[in-house]
């Protein structure tokens, strides 16, 4: 006879979303969702309890992950992504069509596990841990992998907050130019707003998160590649566009329709990061330090590549087109 979960094991993935928001909202340079992992990392090593007893929150968490993607669409105003023009078209579907095949080929070349290497593709060329989130599915990714990919794309998209708009003012660059290099190189977009203050204020951060958002566009066409990345009958059975990133699609266009009112887009924003960090938790509790550290020079190498081609691509896709 089975037993039904206790509610506390039901509801553990929202409270720790609830908490990681808090502590991000305290620490802003930690992301909610990194926060999430940390706390599910915490309670899969110091608990005592069996990882049968951690499945019940594991599995609701899976299903918070992929109702935050799906919510993620409500995010992406079309309008202002298409007044990015065409120039800011080639810069974001250039950049992260060059990063994701130079992570894939390098990381392939360095021979790391396939689905890692599809993992720090997809979020150093999207957008960060959302899009390792969704890509996981397709990729058939361990747990461990994918807490290895969304540390590594934190962490270095956290450096970039500081080293890009030092390095815009070292080149010169013009306010607008170091904003489109902003939006279209790093990772989070929660990254990319903190970079684009630094830079230039209010005027900065929209012009860097309209062309960050333009990144996360990507998403469901970086899913289908990767699924078909690698191999085999597992990814012959990936559906092209699962549900949620169907659902992600179907968000973008509802925004689109001009229905969804300025507050209840405000308060989607809210859920949004709740699901997500939700999701993120459950990832943690797949966790074990002892499986994460050290991490191999090969994968640190890889996410460096990843980064300084994401960084190097875009400004000169930037300086070459007619965007400022």
């Amino acid at each position: 006879m089975t037993t039904s979960p206790r509610p506390v094991l039901v509801v553990a993935p929202a409270l720790a979303g609830v908490v990681a928001m808090a502590v991000s909202s305290a620490v802003p340079l930690l992301g909610p969702m990194l926060v999430a992992l940390a706390l599910g990392a915490v309670v899969a090593n110091a608990s005592a309890a069996p990882a049968e007893l951690l499945a019940t929150p594991s599995a609701v968490a899976r299903t918070c992950l992929r109702v935050g993607i799906v919510l993620l669409g409500l995010r992406l105003p079309l309008d202002d992504l298409l007044g990015i023009g065409l120039g800011g078209v080639v810069v974001v579907v250039a950049t992260v069509a060059i990063t994701y095949t130079v992570t894939t080929v390098v990381g392939d070349a360095l021979g790391i596990e396939r689905g890692l290497v599809t993992l720090i593709a997809a979020g150093f060329s999207v957008c960060g841990a959302a899009a390792i989130a969704a890509v996981q599915d397709g990729v058939r990714a361990r747990q461990r992998h994918v807490a290895v990919a969304v540390a590594l794309v934190t962490v270095y998209g956290t450096a970039m907050i500081a080293l890009l708009p030092l390095a815009g003012r070292a080149l010169g660059l013009s306010t607008e130019h170091a904003a489109l290099w902003a939006g279209a190189s790093i990772h989070e977009v929660a990254q990319v707003i903190a970079a684009a203050s630094l830079i230039g204020g209010p005027l900065a951060v929209a012009v860097a998160t309209t062309i960050k958002l333009g990144r996360v566009l990507t998403l469901a066409g970086v899913y289908a590649v990767a699924s078909r990345r690698q191999g085999g009958e597992e990814a012959t059975s990936a559906p092209v566009v699962p549900w949620f990133v169907a659902g992600f699609l179907v968000a973008v266009a509802v925004r689109a329709t001009g229905v969804v009112s300025p507050g209840a887009l405000g308060l989607a924003e809210t859920v949004t990061t709740l699901f997500l960090a939700a999701g993120m938790f459950g990832l943690g509790l797949g966790l074990r330090v002892r499986d994460l550290w050290p991490l191999p020079a090969g994968v640190v190498a890889l996410a460096t590549v990843a980064t300084v081609t994401a960084a190097g691509s875009s400004l000169l896709l930037i300086l070459g087109t007619s965007l400022a």
